[in-house]
């Protein structure tokens, strides 16, 4: 069988196996992201997220002796939820990237099935025995928006997001290095034109108009921290206690994009719209029983915690007062803590005076510094809104 017969059997394969869209480029070095990648770097714009030898990223052949090829593809997911979501009270959100199952898991799922086929089918070519893989999903050393451009998936926008012609930007994205020669696919050109929407509507101005982006200014990257979030981000979270969609929402690639292929990505109401105040009573044992599952998990209990408790100040839940009150008092956690405290001041109307006495008493036993930082300006707001009311 040759390699073009081959590539076509993979192909024809994909689409049994559940790949929305797949396609072969060179692995010779993505020499144009090399200054991309060093001044995003210089400038502070990194996340820390990111694969940290930036060679690396450039040169596949530092990870991977002798390649050739990759193999890009990429997997839909949905936009839209089709339960309703009950108004009973106030729930957060996770950013539609993490609904359903990690998509880490689905896509490396994907990649072995294929490796596996392409093994099997091609085990009687001269020189298959030396033929070598190398899936990775999100979090290898690739690019992976570069690698799916090239592979003629799609092209990069201005968000920085792979935008394909079929499904806009709601793709997962996975690849595959390997060491045979397979004939590579054209890249996508540029698609943008002149539509700045997204760049208009990111409420942090993370975007930079070129592809590349402030990660540290995006929400996205906000709602993954540990630490205190800076208080100009918090109210730009809304509801959201994961992630951030607005670039993609407003996009016109993906109006009217949503679909529902793969079983495993289904979201369910309380998953992915979970109620607030529940959420800040679980034990680690229940908060893995019921997000463990989710991309949206990854860093664990605590920013998802303290981003449902910024999120009920957003929304102007008064009647979490007391939970609030308890966390500010016992939670072990300073940011916890301290966020609680932030939100009291919010959240505090008529019963200012009540509830600024109360962060009085606590600043007199409160040491940890970043609790401390909290509460000296939640008091500040209390005493004006107590003169107000």
């Amino acid at each position: 069988m040759p390699l073009q017969s081959l590539k076509q059997a993979i192909i024809a394969e994909s689409q049994r196996l559940g790949i929305d869209k797949i396609g072969f480029a060179s692995a010779a070095p993505f020499v144009e992201l090399e200054e991309p990648l060093h001044q995003q770097r210089e400038r502070g714009y990194n996340s820390g997220f990111e694969h940290q030898n930036i060679p690396e990223r450039i040169y596949p052949e530092l990870t991977f002796e002798g390649p050739q090829s990759i193999i890009a593809i990429a997997l839909a997911y949905p936009t839209k939820i089709h339960e309703e979501v009950p108004k009973d009270e106030k729930r957060g959100m996770f950013a539609r990237a993490s609904w359903g199952q990690d998509y880490h898991f689905i896509l490396e799922e994907r990649l072995q099935a294929l490796i596996a086929f392409i093994k099997e089918r091609a085990a009687e070519l001269p020189g298959a025995t030396e033929w070598r893989f190398a899936p990775q999903v999100d979090t290898g050393e690739l690019v992976d928006v570069a690698v799916a451009q090239r592979a003629g998936l799609g092209f990069i926008g201005r968000n920085g997001l792979l935008i394909t012609e079929e499904y806009g930007s709601f793709v997962y994205l996975g690849e595959i290095v390997t060491n045979i020669a397979f004939e590579p696919d054209q890249p996508v050109t540029f698609g943008c034109g002149d539509c700045t929407r997204c760049i208009k509507a990111c409420p942090t101005q993370a975007l930079l108009g070129d592809g590349s982006m402030n990660a540290k200014r995006c929400l996205s990257y906000q709602t993954q921290t540990k630490d205190m979030m800076p208080e100009e981000y918090r109210k730009k979270i809304r509801n959201v206690i994961y992630g951030c969609d607005i670039c993609q929402l407003v996009c016109p690639y993906n109006q009217g994009k949503d679909f529902h292929f793969h079983k495993e990505m289904e979201p369910t109401v309380d998953e992915v719209y979970p109620k607030l105040r529940p959420l800040l009573r679980l034990s680690n044992r229940e908060f893995n029983d019921q997000f463990g599952h989710l991309a949206g998990a990854w860093r664990g209990k605590k920013p998802l915690q303290r981003n449902a408790i910024i999120a009920l100040a957003n929304g102007g839940d008064k009647g979490a007062l007391p939970l609030l009150w308890e966390l500010a008092q016992q939670d072990p956690r300073p940011v916890i803590r301290g966020t609680a405290i932030w939100s009291i001041s919010r959240l505090a109307g008529k019963e200012a005076a009540v509830w600024l006495e109360r962060l009085q008493e606590l600043q007199r036993i409160e040491e940890a510094p970043e609790v401390v930082a909290e509460l000296t300006p939640a008091i500040q707001k209390l005493q004006e809104k107590a003169k107000k009311a």
